[in-house]
């Protein structure tokens, strides 16, 4: 193993910190592309595609939150098998993941593409958009082994603890997707079908330079056609991880979507303002979410090297640096938040609406910190099904009734329902730490 992929000695804070800041780079760079779309589609046609490119772009953000968190399960399971020094498990746990992934990439282009048209009705897409949302999703649909495939790729190489080559792979499709989208869009005039195939050769690109780094480059695990199948033990380990984590997502996904639909429902001031404050919310968390992931692989390797003070030493300085960036974005969002949604419009109505939500959301930014790093932690130890239920009980008794009750209660302002994320994140900080704590205590006796 390459030095600088070496989890579980030296400095922990300095590997944290190595490890972290080119996922978090790759995670900027991804929601940099994914907004190139809608950038470029706005400066060449009408609200039509502009929308069709939103709506088919979520569909896609869905799938993709969802696969990786699948993809979870196999950074864990070659991270603990790194960190034992076992090459021959990490080998066969590479082979698994790849049959594994290979099938669910074939089973969801074929049913994704049978259900394009349900799926539009389901987003209740407009009627101008429907044709051009159709074109974006089938052409996304039928890339979608490209989009596995990258995420597997990606997941394999942080188990190996590389969060360096997923940057360039991720950086190479950034910069074809954008090259494309002038092209496609502005030059050839080709609309939402243009962007979704800017999208997908992206990806494509990324997968073949993963590929042939892979074929270059001496990992230190020789990948034989015998490793390439179905081990029942690992198969088991990754799927324990890997769905807990996937199924949680994609539930926080469906959840932020009903959300939405109650912003919509109380007219378009409400549901422009919670729009934009989304977004920006969901920028502020990428800074912990690649926290979460970096502190699962590594907690996965040191726990594999039957060194879990490493581990939890990580955990205290992921939640340092979380917490510190947390308190930063709520403080800047108490004092200023017209300034980051005035970027976003310039509708009195909507930055008035927008700054009270915000000013209540902003919290949310601290106390998601917490779980979010004990979540990868969780992760790391194969303990994934502890993430899935503090996020469940976060969204089935605050996030959605909260912002319900809020709705209702106090119409005329939009401040309330904007506390409903952060007491949910309130309440999954408390489960994780309680998880903890009866984990440190079982240790000790």
């Amino acid at each position: 193993m390459e030095e600088r992929n070496n989890l579980v000695t030296g400095d922990i804070g300095k590997v944290l910190l190595r490890f972290v800041l080119p996922y978090l780079l790759s995670c900027f760079m991804q929601t940099f592309y994914g907004m190139a779309d809608l950038f470029v589609v706005g400066q060449f046609y009408g609200s039509e595609v502009t929308s069709a490119v939103s709506i088919g772009s979520q569909v896609t953000h869905m799938l993709t939150v969802i696969l990786v968190g699948l993809a979870m399960g196999t950074t864990v399971r070659i991270g603990r098998a790194v960190g034992a020094g076992d090459k021959k498990t990490a080998s066969r746990a590479m082979g698994t993941s790849i049959l594994l992934f290979s099938v669910l990439a074939l089973v969801l282009t074929v049913i994704l593409l049978l259900v394009t048209d349900p799926v539009i009705r389901v987003m209740m897409t407009p009627a101008e958009a429907v044709a051009d949302t159709r074109k974006y999703l089938l052409i996304c649909f039928a890339g979608i082994p490209f989009i596995v495939a990258y995420n597997l790729i990606s997941s394999v190489f942080r188990g190996m603890g590389d969060s360096r080559s997923p940057m360039y792979f991720v950086g190479a499709a950034c910069v074809v997707n954008i090259l494309l989208d002038f092209l496609l869009i502005g030059g050839l005039h080709m609309g939402a079908a243009g962007a979704a195939l800017a999208t997908i050769c992206g990806q494509a690109v990324s997968v073949f330079l993963a590929v042939l780094v892979v074929r270059r480059r001496d990992t230190g695990f020789a990948l034989s056609r015998r490793d390439i199948r179905i081990h029942r033990g690992l198969s088991a380990d990754i799927l324990k991880v890997g769905v807990p984590v996937a199924m949680q997502d994609g539930l926080i996904q469906v959840a932020f979507v009903v959300i939405t639909v109650i912003a919509n429902s109380r007219g378009l001031v409400a549901a422009a303002s919670v729009g934009i404050v989304e977004k920006l919310i969901s920028f502020f968390f990428l800074v912990p979410s690649a926290f979460l992931s970096s502190i699962s692989a590594i907690t996965a390797q040191n726990m594999g090297a039957g060194r879990p003070e490493r581990a939890r030493k990580t955990l205290g300085y992921g939640l340092l640096a979380t917490a510190g960036w947390g308190t930063l974005c709520c403080l800047y969002n108490q004092l200023f938040p017209e300034t980051l949604i005035g970027l976003f419009t310039g509708d009195t109505a909507v930055l008035s609406a927008g700054a009270s939500y915000m000013r209540a959301y902003s919290f949310d930014c601290f106390f998601a910190a917490f779980h979010f790093c004990f979540s990868g932690y969780f992760c790391g130890e194969g303990r994934s099904g502890i993430s899935f239920f503090h996020n469940m009980a976060s969204i089935l008794l605050l996030r959605v009734p909260g912002a319900y009750l809020a709705s209702v209660y106090f119409p005329d302002t939009l401040y309330p329902m904007g506390w409903a994320a952060p007491l949910g994140s309130f309440l999954s900080a408390l489960i994780c730490i309680g998880f903890y704590m009866a984990e440190r205590r079982r240790v000790k006796n």
